[in-house]
């Protein structure tokens, strides 16, 4: 290779630097006219994320307005609960009722004979036991006939039909210890006591000891610890008896939970509606209506003096939201009964920042006055809950306008990436190009500074 064919050898110029900010020239403009792409496109990605996340938060506070029972929902108190409490649920009402309660439910209870210890062995055989008309059976042989194996294996029974068993460990009476076994039933009341059955081994004889059958063979070898009986309470002076000390049949849509009888002893439970939960909730919806609108508000905006502007600025999508928000909230609810017809006239105004606010003692008094035309003007048909809800699905659920939207802004993004690939492999070709063009000028410059050398020095020699 000739000498003056290496970069800049011939010239004396930076042929590699001069390539290097020749193709820097070319290709910035169109890297800077992408990344301005991306940061645009980017920056609305984000901002669609921010205004559907609160768009969701909005949609969780409305659906609450729009459940079953926002509306009827009660408290019970009562005024004694050392002896009762009292829960309220759907389908409760007001009202006030006097409660005595005269008798817990109990579970059957019975007690084996004493045994000298777990590994006693009891017999061998089958016990079928029988509670509320279902019955289960337990084989007992060589394996597992001792008065532990007896318990395990009525516990482990797969179709046990709701008895309990276990093993205690009392004195004897005569300065020892004896172990038993207890049957309890796993629910209370008359209906729930247990009848004990046995088949014998003639080879290993003692199942009879756990007969417990008095209204069939009349045979009790179990003792009877506990009778199974059931709850009796007086409501406003009439008896209800239940098998349960948890009670919710008696007042529609209220649970009673028994917790001591002391017959005599009367007491009232009051039911009243429950205000303060309504007004929690309606108190969500409210702020979470200030909320998106506050970022509706901050992503729209624009300053003409600093020319600060939101990321959304000017956007169709912000401003169609923002619109059928106003107006599902604004308009009056033609499914209203009565002259509670909009949220104005339950207390729930909007000034003219756009800030919603709930007048407590306007809301209040409706309440009072009417809870189902209140409970319209959000849930009914044409309700303010249930037109937001059909609204906000169209943006947020599947196949949505944020997830379009979304899906599209993404594609962009691949199609800048595919850009930039586009610029860098014209600008690649670009400088192969020009260090051709400049490798040649370099090796022509070296070569005319060649022969001006020699002609300079033949010129010489003839002047001699």
């Amino acid at each position: 290779m000739s000498i003056t064919s290496s970069l800049g050898i011939g010239s004396g110029m930076d042929i590699g630097g001069i390539v290097r900010q020749l193709v820097d020239a070319e290709g910035q403009p169109a890297f800077n006219a992408i990344q301005r792409k991306e940061v645009a496109t980017n920056d609305r990605l984000s901002a669609l994320g921010r205004l559907k996340s609160s768009l969701s938060d909005f949609r969780l506070a409305t659906g609450k307005l729009n459940e079953l029972g926002a509306f009827s929902t009660h408290e019970a108190i009562s005024l004694n609960d050392n002896i009762l409490t009292a829960t309220a649920g759907l389908g409760s009402a007001a009202g006030t009722y006097s409660l005595e309660v005269q008798q817990l439910a109990e579970a059957h209870k019975l007690t084996s004979n004493g045994y000298s210890g777990y590994s006693d062995v009891v017999g061998s055989g089958a016990l079928t036991m029988t509670v509320a008309g279902n019955s289960f059976s337990v084989t007992l042989d060589a394996s597992n006939n001792t008065l532990e194996g007896v318990r395990d294996a009525i516990n482990k029974a797969s179709d046990n039909s709701g008895v309990n068993a276990s093993i205690i460990n009392v004195d004897d009476g005569l300065g020892g210890t004896v172990s038993k076994l207890v049957l309890t039933t796993k629910e209370t009341g008359t209906a729930n006591e247990i009848t004990v059955t046995a088949t014998e081994d003639p080879s290993a004889l003692g199942l009879s000891q756990l007969v417990y059958d008095p209204f069939g063979s009349g045979v009790t070898n179990l003792t009877e610890q506990n009778a199974a009986v059931d709850a009796k309470i007086l409501v406003d002076g009439q008896l209800a008896t239940r098998s349960s000390n948890s009670i919710n049949d008696v007042i529609q849509g209220v649970t009673l939970d028994l917790n001591v009888a002391e017959s005599g002893t009367v007491f009232n439970v009051n039911v009243n509606l429950d205000e303060e939960s309504i007004k929690s909730v309606t108190d969500g919806f409210v702020g979470a209506y200030n909320g998106l609108m506050s970022i509706v508000k901050d992503l729209g905006r624009y300053d003409p003096e600093s020319k600060d502007a939101g990321a959304l600025v000017g956007d169709s999508t912000l401003r169609s939201v923002q619109s059928q928000i106003r107006q599902a909230v604004g308009d009056s609810v033609s499914s209203a009964t009565t002259n509670y017809n909009s949220l104005a006239m339950i207390g729930i105004t909007i000034n003219r920042d756009g800030v919603m606010a709930l007048n407590s003692s306007e809301f209040s008094a409706a309440v009072k006055e009417n809870l189902n035309a209140v409970s319209d003007v959000f849930a009914s048909s044409d309700g303010v809950a249930a037109r937001l809800n059909s609204r906000l699905d169209q943006y947020l659920n599947s196949g949505g306008t944020f997830e379009l939207q979304t899906k599209s802004l993404n594609k962009q993004l691949t199609g800048f990436a595919e850009d930039r690939d586009s610029v860098q492999l014209r600008l690649d070709n670009l400088e192969r190009g020009l260090m051709k063009q400049f490798i040649a000028m370099d090796v022509a410059v070296g070569q005319f500074q060649s022969t001006g050398a020699y002609l300079a020095q033949q010129m010489a020699n003839l002047s001699r």
